[in-house]
C-alpha cells in the first residue's frame, strides 16, 4: 500500500513537471535548451509508471511490455534533453523510435525463450547500464565542457549513480530470488521508488536551477559585450581588468585606442549597413590578431581598444603595428565584389598601468597619441609618452 502511494504521487509529480517544463521552452524564444525534451522525458516516464498501478502483478501483457518500453526509453530522453542543453543539436523522435522498436522486439524475444524473469531481468539491467553511461557522461562533462558546473555534475553524478545501483540491485534480486522478489509491497520496492520519488523531486527543480543559470550568464554576457561587434564593452573591459590586476602575478598593462580613419566618408558613401560591416570587420581583425589574454573592446562609434597584457612597451607596439597593417591590407567581408572596399586604422598606444583606476589616465594618453596619428596623416602607430611614430 505504501509502495502504491508513493508511486502515484511520484507519477502526479513527473506529470506536473512535465507541464512546467513545457511552459517554460515556450518561454525561451530561440534556444530552448532541451526543456520540452526534458518534458518529454518525464511524460514517458509518469506514463510508465501510470501502467505499472494499472498492471497489477509483474507479468506478460501489452500494458507491461509498453511500461518496459517506456521505461528504458525516458532515461535516453533526458540524455537527448542533456545534449540540448550543452548546445549539441541531436534529433529525438527518431532515435527514440528506434530505441523503443527494438527494445520492444527484444522483449518479445526473450519472453519466449526464457520467460518472465528474464524479461524483468533484461529492464533492470538495461537500465543499469544506461544510467552507468550517464554518471560517467556528469562526471566527464564536469571535467570538460561543463566546467563551470562543475559541482551540478557531481551532484548529478552522484544522484545518477544511486538509481543505477538500486537497478543493479534489482538485477540481482531477480536472479537469485525470482520476479516474486518485485511484489510491490516488498522491502527493495518500497526503497526503489521512495528513492525514485526522492529523484523526481530534486532532478526536475535542478533542471529549472541550470536553466536560470544559463539565462543569467547570457544576461551577463550581453551586458558586457557589444551588440554589433560581440567585443566587450568598457564594463566587460573593466571586468577584464580587475580580474588581471587581482592577480599576485599581474604585470602591468597598455592601452591600444584603435579609431578608423575617415569613417564618416565611409558611411556617408556607402551607406550605415556598410559601415556596420566595416566595423565588425575591424573587430573581427583585432581579435583574430590579440593574443591569448588580451581584451578587446569597442569603446563606442569607430573606435576601439586593446589592453595588452604581460608584455613590455616593443610588444605592446609590435601587436599595435600587426593590427594595423592587418587592416590595411584585408579587404571589408560581405561587400559587392565589384566594389570592394579597404579601410586603415589610426592607432594610439599608452605607457604602461598597473591597476583599473589608472585606466582613465592611460586613456587620455593614448587618446594624445592618437590624435598626433590622426594629424600627422593617419594609417599609423603613435606612443603616447614620446612623438616616435611606427
Amino acid at each position: 500500500m505504501i509502495t502504491t502511494v508513493v508511486l502515484s504521487m511520484l507519477c502526479v509529480h513527473l506529470l506536473c513537471f512535465c507541464v512546467m517544463f513545457l511552459l517554460i521552452s515556450r518561454r525561451l524564444s530561440g534556444k530552448k535548451w532541451g526543456m520540452e525534451v526534458f518534458a518529454l522525458g518525464n511524460l514517458l516516464l509518469g506514463l510508465a509508471y501510470i501502467l505499472q498501478l494499472l498492471g497489477g502483478p509483474a507479468n506478460w501483457g501489452l500494458l507491461s511490455v509498453i511500461n518496459h518500453t517506456l521505461t528504458l526509453c525516458a532515461p535516453a530522453t533526458y540524455v537527448l534533453g542533456a545534449l540540448r542543453f550543452f548546445d549539441r543539436p541531436t534529433p529525438v523522435w527518431r532515435p527514440l523510435f528506434a530505441l523503443a522498436g527494438t527494445y520492444t522486439a527484444t522483449q518479445v524475444l526473450v519472453y519466449w525463450v526464457l520467460g518472465t524473469e528474464a524479461r524483468h531481468a533484461l529492464l533492470a539491467g538495461s537500465c543499469a547500464l544506461l544510467f552507468l553511461a550517464m554518471t560517467m557522461a556528469a562526471l566527464y562533462a564536469g571535467r570538460t565542457f561543463a566546467k563551470d558546473l562543475r559541482v551540478e555534475m557531481l551532484v548529478f553524478a552522484t544522484l545518477i549513480g544511486g538509481i543505477c545501483a538500486l537497478n543493479a540491485a534489482k538485477l540481482l534480486i531477480i536472479v537469485y530470488g525470482g520476479v516474486g522478489a518485485l511484489d510491490m509491497n516488498s522491502g527493495f520496492q518500497k526503497t526503489f521508488y521512495i528513492y525514485m520519488s526522492f529523484l523526481g523531486t530534486v532532478l526536475p527543480p535542478s533542471a529549472v536551477w541550470l536553466v536560470l543559470r544559463r539565462l543569467t550568464d547570457e544576461l551577463r554576457a550581453m551586458a558586457a559585450h557589444d551588440p554589433l561587434t560581440r567585443l566587450l564593452n568598457r564594463r566587460g573591459l573593466m571586468d577584464g581588468l580587475d580580474a588581471h590586476f587581482r592577480s599576485r602575478t599581474a604585470r602591468p598593462a597598455y592601452l591600444l585606442v584603435v579609431d578608423v580613419d575617415l569613417f564618416k566618408r565611409i558611411n556617408d558613401t556607402y551607406g550605415h549597413s556598410v559601415g556596420d560591416l566595416v566595423l565588425r570587420h575591424v573587430a573581427d581583425v583585432l581579435s583574430a590578431n590579440a593574443r591569448q589574454g588580451d581584451l578587446t573592446c569597442r569603446l563606442g562609434g569607430e573606435e576601439f581598444a586593446v589592453i595588452c597584457l604581460d608584455t613590455d612597451r616593443d610588444g605592446a607596439l609590435q601587436l599595435a603595428e600587426r593590427m594595423r597593417a592587418a587592416i590595411e591590407l584585408n579587404e571589408v567581408s560581405g561587400v559587392s565584389p565589384d566594389r570592394p572596399i579597404r579601410c586603415t586604422v589610426t592607432i594610439g598606444v599608452s605607457g604602461d598601468f598597473a591597476s583599473t583606476q589608472a585606466l582613465d589616465a592611460a586613456m587620455q594618453q593614448a587618446d594624445g597619441a592618437l590624435y598626433r596619428g590622426k594629424t600627422s596623416g593617419r594609417n599609423r602607430v603613435e606612443w603616447g609618452s614620446t612623438q616616435e611614430a611606427r
